[in-house]
């Protein structure tokens, strides 16, 4: 059931046309669109207040182009994507658009849906280093996506503190702050020291072989003496960009 199914129910109960008793009875079915090899949550929005993203990762073309072709235009999000699978995308969907550094398509929202509630709060993206910034560019675009104003500051890892000392005022003003680091994984540690508002820490798998492919900056954050910080999983941005969003929704 969509939100036009939604809001027809709602009314027949409002008019008195459907019971309380059958309005619940259709409610309480979480619908989706068994493709065979996929199935598709057309409810999750309803759940969650944020549709259902396609990862790319594992699945051909082909199985991308199906689910697509039944997903609603304004609700396509796919994310690990490539080249390749934007172009597929674009000749079922001409609106979507491409973003490759995060390495997400998508139908951008119009624009008075990015001016809600939640865009008068901003996220804070911040890497330690250039090289962790397409992971920093999924959350970031993940987040945008969702309806929140971002703001990106990139590189100013503890390598040279100072470049991130110099930002105190951007730190501040953060409602949330998400913090991208590979090789030892410090500074999120450093940046949850410096503020009174929530981190999420997000490991990257970039470094060299002691890293182990962001094992190290993950136990690191885990371990980290800064209270205020949740961990993701190593690289993912988009879990950073969407637990981000649902704290700005509060």
């Amino acid at each position: 059931m969509d939100r036009i199914e939604l809001k027809k129910t709602l009314e027949q109960v409002r008019i008195g046309k459907l019971s309380v008793e059958k309005a619940i009875g259709k409610l309480k079915h979480f619908p989706y669109k068994d493709l065979g090899f996929a199935k598709i949550d057309t409810h999750r929005s309803l759940r969650r207040g944020f549709h259902e993203t396609i990862f790319c990762e594992g699945k051909t073309i082909e199985q991308i182009k199906k689910i697509v072709a039944k997903t609603k235009k304004s609700e396509i999000m796919a994310a690990r994507a490539s080249p390749q699978v934007f172009k597929a995308i674009k000749k079922i969907i001409p609106e979507a658009v491409y973003f490759e550094k995060a390495r997400i398509v998508a139908v951008p929202p119009r624009p008075p849906k990015l001016q809600r509630r939640r865009a008068q709060k901003t996220i804070l993206i911040i890497t330690a280093g250039t090289a962790d910034i397409p992971v920093a560019e999924e959350a970031a675009v993940t987040a945008e996506l969702m309806g929140n104003k971002v703001d990106r500051l990139y590189d100013v890892g503890v390598a040279g503190i100072h470049r991130l000392l110099d930002h105190h005022e951007e730190l501040s003003k953060a409602s949330v702050l998400i913090v991208v680091a590979g090789m030892e994984g410090a500074l999120p540690s450093v940046v949850g020291g410096l503020v009174d508002k929530p981190v999420i820490a997000v490991p990257t798998s970039i470094g060299y072989g002691a890293s182990f492919e962001g094992l190290a900056a993950l136990l690191s954050m885990l371990n980290s003496c800064a209270p205020g910080i949740t961990v993701v999983n190593i690289d993912n941005g988009f879990g950073a960009g969407y637990f981000a969003s649902l704290i700005n929704k509060k």
